[in-house]
């Protein structure tokens, strides 16, 4: 609309309404209607319909529609699901004699739905079917401990590290032990099956890769840390190895090398927190101690630092929700609690609170809806903090929902 052009065409009609035409006048007002209207001088009018737009050049892209249709959200994703996180757990066991050590690795959740906890130089095994509990080993010595267990990722199998240096090989079914295996100088914190290797890590700064099918059985020795190595963690797809030590190192192992293929200082104190995201190969987080408090995030094919988030909190352990982008922590000094995160945001979902001393270690149940916690206050607690698949929702709790009431693990 022009409203030089309509003032003249309302004032054109009220002239022509209301006086007589002249010469003088009627030259005069086309001499305006020429200025102001142009070719259209000889059919004023404010709006012009036509039947339909021109149609657009062939292979004409609308920009703005490229934008605003890359950014829209579908209604089926704009519906946010939710689901109760229970803040009290489930279950509650006692755990006497527990050792209070940050660098050992005491629990282990097996594909056979069965927990192993080391309690001092004794492993407790727990079926999470039934409830029962019974007693795999006991050490010899009575100097010894148990510093580390972990389930092979199949069958009964359980490798079982001690403080006079050795690995032990379980089979849990038949309650005996099928193997020793030596090579380090110091006592054993940490273990990581990868099929049929088991890599371990020593207060001797080592890591030994073991193949359990052979008489020679180290095919790998990798030095890259300087102090106890106290988090070891295999990728998913059995291609990368993540290592964590004393000397506050993160380091990332190809598999069959001697070198790392990353030699990460980012932490200020010890990294034994290590998870894989089931989500997003080549996805890793870290934890730090409590000159540190961060949990980092790596990509573990270019080294990149993808964001780390102080947690004001000492780290101790790490777990993804199979289900969810979300990743849950356990902490220590000062608040001792667990938090769940969502990824990649790592805004904080949920506080867990109970005990009252750090929380240690961490497992998951095989069906990924159940986390344990172990802390130094001696007690186990089963937390259904992720919930089940959408898609595979039970109808009924197994033995791990039936109560508050505390039982010991002995």
């Amino acid at each position: 609309m022009d409203s030089d052009v309509a003032s003249f065409s309302l004032e054109n009609t009220d002239t022509h309404d209301n006086h007589s035409s002249t010469p003088s006048k009627d030259c005069y007002r086309t001499a305006v209607a020429q200025s102001l209207l142009g070719d259209q001088a000889s059919a004023p009018r404010i709006l012009t319909l036509q039947a339909s737009a021109p149609p657009p050049p062939e292979g004409y892209i609308n920009s703005m529609k490229v934008l605003y249709s890359q950014n829209k959200i579908s209604d089926y994703q704009r519906v946010k699901s939710t689901r109760h996180i229970p803040t009290a757990p489930e279950k509650i066991l006692d755990c006497p004699d527990i050792v209070d050590d940050y660098y050992l690795n005491l629990i282990d959740w097996g594909s056979n739905n069965i927990l192993s906890v080391a309690l001092a130089d004794t492993v407790y095994l727990w079926n999470a079917s039934t409830g029962s509990i019974s007693e795999l080993m006991k050490t010899q010595s009575p100097d010894d401990i148990i510093t580390s267990v972990s389930w092979a990722q199949e069958g009964n199998y359980l490798a079982v590290g001690t403080n006079n240096n050795v690995v032990q090989i379980w089979d849990c079914e038949a309650k005996r032990q099928v193997r020793t295996m030596r090579g380090h100088r110091a006592r054993v914190g940490s273990l990581a099956w990868n099929g049929p290797v088991l890599a371990s890590g020593s207060r001797d700064s080592m890591i030994l890769n073991h193949d359990v099918r052979i008489a020679d059985h180290v095919i790998n020795k990798m030095e890259a840390h300087t102090h106890e190595v106290c988090g070891l963690k295999w990728s998913l797809n059995g291609q990368q190895l993540a290592s964590g030590g004393n000397d506050n190192k993160l380091c990332i192992w190809d598999v069959g090398q001697s070198t790392p293929r990353f030699d990460i200082q980012h932490h200020c104190a010890a990294v034994k927190a290590l998870a894989w995201s089931p989500h997003q190969s080549n996805l890793l987080a870290s934890g730090g101690g409590v000159a540190d408090r961060k949990i980092c995030f790596w990509n573990t094919q270019t080294g990149a630092l993808l964001q780390d988030v102080d947690t004001n909190s000492q780290v101790c352990s790490l777990q993804w929700n199979k289900h969810e982008k979300e990743i849950l922590s356990s902490h220590g000094f000062s608040q001792n609690q667990l938090t769940l995160w969502k990824y990649p945001s790592m805004v904080r979902v949920q506080d867990l609170t109970g005990h009252t001393q750090r929380v240690l270690h961490m497992a998951q149940s095989p069906d990924g809806t159940t986390v344990v916690s172990a802390a130094a206050d001696e007690s186990l607690r089963f937390w259904r903090v992720f919930g089940e698949n959408g898609a595979k929702k039970q109808a009924a709790r197994g033995p791990s929902s039936t109560g508050m009431s505390a039982s010991s693990i002995r």
